[in-house]
């Protein structure tokens, strides 16, 4: 839900993305000189593939016909319970380490996550890791290394070298166990009592550095060891077919309903986003 919608018009969706060149302290002209323009090659296009999300559940006649105790009909419970689960594949989806895959009869389509994209701004790459390898980005997974502690000084590297390269990170996704570490972060007032209310709070909502300020957002959904530090407004999520529920076939006393969703990951510019890797779990 933090990240842009947009529509996909293939199940290859490609977008553009661009960089500015360095700045240079010799931009300076003679008056009333002719001006040479500078050739530039063109915009880089990068794709991922749409991913079908699919589930289904049937409910008998008894039950679709009956006025069930909290919740009324049973087959619309079932609808908007697996609509959440899905989303929640989704977002697994997005942020776990796997290549995008074209699919053939024999295969399904994949998107790409998070980790095929990301390769300039990664820290802590364990012994044995490796960013994803060739030059099509989103195409190979990356290798995981030997595991080591998250702690503060990797997490403000990550920070400078997505500040160097142009990025402007604003929100960190981290699972419990590297949340809990974040609050041990030396600056960090994440003990204090409120007179008013006695309240204790044990959090971080914005953490400043001299490379910009995030705030820390604790995943459900995404490996241990990752920690990834985000410019939201460079992802987005591409839907060739947005969330719909329909009827399937009857084949029997009851009632059959799916759920799809087909869409995929848009990383618009990957020097805009960081990912500390290898942490201990």
């Amino acid at each position: 839900s933090s990240i842009a919608k947009t529509s996909a018009a293939n199940t290859l969706h490609q977008w553009q993305t661009d960089t500015l060149r360095s700045a240079v302290s010799t931009n300076k002209n003679i008056e009333g000189d002719a001006t040479t323009a500078e050739a530039r090659s063109a915009v880089a296009k990068l794709h991922n593939f749409t991913q079908i999300f699919k589930n289904a559940v049937t409910v008998s006649g008894t039950d679709q016909s009956v006025t069930n105790i909290g919740y009324g009909k049973q087959m619309t419970h079932e609808i908007v319970k697996v609509a959440k689960e899905q989303k929640t594949d989704i977002e697994a989806s997005i942020f776990a380490n796997l290549p995008s895959v074209a699919g053939n009869s024999t295969t399904a389509r994949q998107l790409g996550g998070l980790t095929s994209y990301i390769t300039s701004n990664v820290t802590n790459i364990g012994s044995g890791g490796a960013n994803p390898s060739g030059s099509v980005p989103g195409a190979t997974a990356r290798t995981n290394g030997t595991q080591s502690v998250f702690n503060q000084t990797k997490f403000d590297a990550c920070m400078q070298s997505i500040w160097e390269k142009g990025g402007n990170p604003d929100t960190v996704y981290l699972s419990a166990a590297q949340m809990s570490r974040a609050l041990g972060f030396v600056g960090n007032n994440n003990e204090r009592a409120t007179a008013q209310n006695g309240n204790v709070a044990q959090l971080i909502s914005i953490y400043m550095t001299p490379w910009g300020s995030v705030s820390f957002t604790p995943s459900r959904h995404q490996a241990a060891r990752d920690v990834f530090i985000l410019q939201t407004n460079m992802l987005a999520l591409a839907s060739l077919r947005p969330m719909k529920n329909e009827p399937l076939a009857k084949n029997g006393d009851n009632v059959t309903r799916q759920v799809l969703t087909e869409a995929t990951l848009v990383v618009r510019n990957e020097k805009s986003l960081g990912l500390i890797a290898d942490c201990t779990a």
